[in-house]
C-alpha cells in the first residue's frame, strides 16, 4: 500500500466526472486533503492508448509530492532538453537548448500517454480512493447545499461535482446555461510510437539519435512534423499537426491511412518519408476541437466546477495542457480544504479566481507558437533563428500551485467579496502583455 499522507477528514464529499490527469490529479489531491472522493468514468476498462505527452516542472513536482511515484515515472519517462528546428526541406535552423536555464526550476517529463496514465491510475486505486468504471454520466444538477450526477440510472450525491470529462463534458450544459457544441479547430494531428528495431542503424537518422530523447521539429506551411527517439532511442514516436476539416461531430480521434500522411507531407524532407515507410499503418488522427473560451467554469449555484480539458482545451504546441490540468486538481483540493464543508461555494469562487488569467495566458502560448512557426517567412528567419524558439516562460513552469493555492486564498477571497465579479489573477509578470489575453 502507497504511504500517502493524509490530512484529518473535512467531511466534504467530492465526486469527480472522468479518469484523465485532471480527474485523477485532483482525486488524489482531495484525498490527500482530507476529502471524500468518488470518481465516475465512462469508459468499462482501461487501455493502454496514445503517444508521447510532456510534463513542465510545475506539474513534475505534483508527481513527485506523491511518495513512490518518481520511482516509478523515472524508468517510463525522459527528460527533453534540446530541440532541433528544421525546415520542411531538412535544413537546420537552430538547436535550442533549455537545460541549463530551467535547472533551477525542476524537471520535465516526457513519455508514453497511456503508460504514465496507467500509473497514476494504479496509484489512485492504492491508495483507497473509489474508482468506478462503466458510469457514464447523463446529467449534472445542483441545489444550494449539494450537487450531484445521474449515472447508470443512479444518482451520486456530494458537496461539490468536478467535472473532468474532457472537451464533450455534458458539465458545461449546466455551467453555461445552453448546450455547448465541440468546433473544429481547422488541425489535426497525425501520431504514431513504435520501436525503433533497425532504424537507429541506419546513418539517414544520425542526427535523430546522437541525442536521445530530444526533439526534432520540421516546420512548414500551416504544417509541422515532430519526431522523439524516447526511453533512450529504444522507441520512436512523430507527431503531424496539419490542415483539417474532419467533422468533430463524428469523432475527433480515429485511425487513418499512412498514405494521409504522405499527401500532407510531399515533397518534404526525404528523412521524413524514410520515418513514414518504417511506421506502422493506420496511425491515429486526432482532431484538435475548438472551445470559445468561457467566461466562467463554475456552476450558477456554484458546486459544479469544470477543470481540464473540460474548461480549457490547449494546443500541442503550447505543451502544458496534462500541466495545466493537474495544475487544476491541485488547487481545487486546497480550496475546499481552506473553505470547509460550510464554504464549498466560497472554494469554487476562489479556485477559478486562483486558476482562471493563468490558464487563459498558457494557452496564449500554444496559439503564438504555431501561428509563429505556420506563417514563417525563413529569410526573416535566418537572420533571426531565435525567434523559432519554443516558448520556455518561468512564470509557467517555475510555479507551485499547491503553494500559490495556500499562500493566495485568503487575499482572493477578500478580493472577490470587494469586487463580487472580479477575476484576478497576481502570477503573471509585468514583462507579459496581458491584453493580449483578452
Amino acid at each position: 500500500m502507497t504511504n500517502l499522507d493524509r490530512a484529518p477528514e473535512t467531511g466534504i464529499r467530492v465526486i469527480i466526472i472522468g479518469t484523465g490527469f485532471a480527474g485523477l490529479t485532483a482525486a488524489i489531491e482531495c484525498h490527500r486533503k482530507g476529502h471524500s472522493v468518488l470518481v465516475l468514468e465512462s469508459f468499462t476498462e482501461l487501455k493502454v492508448l496514445g503517444d508521447v505527452i510532456s510534463f513542465g516542472p510545475n506539474s513534475v513536482r505534483i508527481f513527485h509530492g506523491w511518495p513512490g511515484m518518481q520511482e516509478r515515472l523515472d524508468p517510463i519517462c525522459h527528460e527533453t532538453n534540446e530541440i532541433q528546428i528544421r525546415t520542411w526541406e531538412g535544413e537546420l535552423i537552430l538547436n535550442q537548448s533549455w537545460k541549463e536555464k530551467e535547472r533551477s526550476w525542476g524537471r520535465n517529463y516526457n513519455g508514453h500517454r497511456g503508460q504514465i496514465h496507467q500509473v497514476v491510475f494504479d496509484y489512485a486505486v492504492e491508495i483507497g480512493i473509489d474508482i468506478r468504471l462503466g458510469h457514464r454520466v447523463v446529467d449534472y444538477f445542483e441545489t444550494e447545499t449539494k450537487a450531484g450526477v445521474v449515472a447508470n440510472r443512479q444518482t451520486f450525491i456530494g458537496d461539490v461535482v468536478l467535472a473532468a470529462d474532457g472537451v464533450r463534458s455534458k458539465g458545461r450544459t449546466i455551467v453555461l446555461g445552453y448546450e455547448d457544441k465541440p468546433k473544429a479547430s481547422g488541425y489535426a494531428v497525425y501520431r504514431a510510437w513504435f520501436d525503433v528495431g533497425k532504424m537507429a542503424e541506419d546513418p539517414d537518422f544520425d542526427f535523430l539519435f546522437e541525442k536521445q530523447d530530444d526533439l526534432c521539429i520540421w516546420i512548414g506551411q500551416d504544417i509541422h512534423f515532430i519526431a522523439a527517439t524516447p526511453k533512450s532511442g529504444k522507441e520512436f514516436s512523430w507527431v503531424c499537426t496539419h490542415k483539417d476539416d474532419g467533422d468533430v461531430e463524428e469523432s475527433w480521434s480515429a485511425n487513418a491511412p499512412l498514405s494521409d500522411a504522405r499527401k500532407n507531407l510531399e515533397g518534404w524532407d526525404p528523412v521524413i518519408h524514410k520515418i513514414l515507410d518504417l511506421t506502422p499503418d493506420p496511425v491515429i488522427d486526432w482532431k484538435l476541437v475548438y472551445r470559445d473560451p468561457l467566461p466562467t467554469w463554475i456552476s450558477p449555484k456554484r458546486r459544479i466546477a469544470l477543470i481540464g480539458d473540460a474548461a480549457h482545451p490547449f494546443l500541442p504546441t503550447s505543451i502544458q495542457g496534462a500541466s495545466q490540468s493537474m495544475e487544476d486538481g491541485v488547487t481545487i483540493a486546497v480550496c475546499l480544504r481552506k473553505a470547509g464543508k460550510d464554504g464549498v461555494q466560497e472554494a469554487l469562487r476562489v479556485f477559478e479566481a486562483l486558476r482562471y488569467e493563468r490558464v487563459k495566458g498558457s494557452q496564449k502560448t500554444g496559439e503564438t507558437t504555431r501561428d509563429r512557426w505556420h506563417k514563417a517567412d525563413w529569410d526573416e528567419v535566418r537572420k533571426n533563428p531565435r525567434s523559432m524558439e519554443l516558448q520556455r516562460e518561468e512564470w509557467i513552469l517555475n510555479f507551485d500551485a499547491e503553494d500559490y493555492a495556500e499562500e493566495s486564498y485568503s487575499e482572493t477571497l477578500t478580493s472577490l467579496g470587494k469586487q463580487e465579479s472580479a477575476v484576478t489573477f497576481a502570477d503573471i509578470p509585468k514583462s507579459v502583455d496581458v491584453s493580449v489575453l483578452a
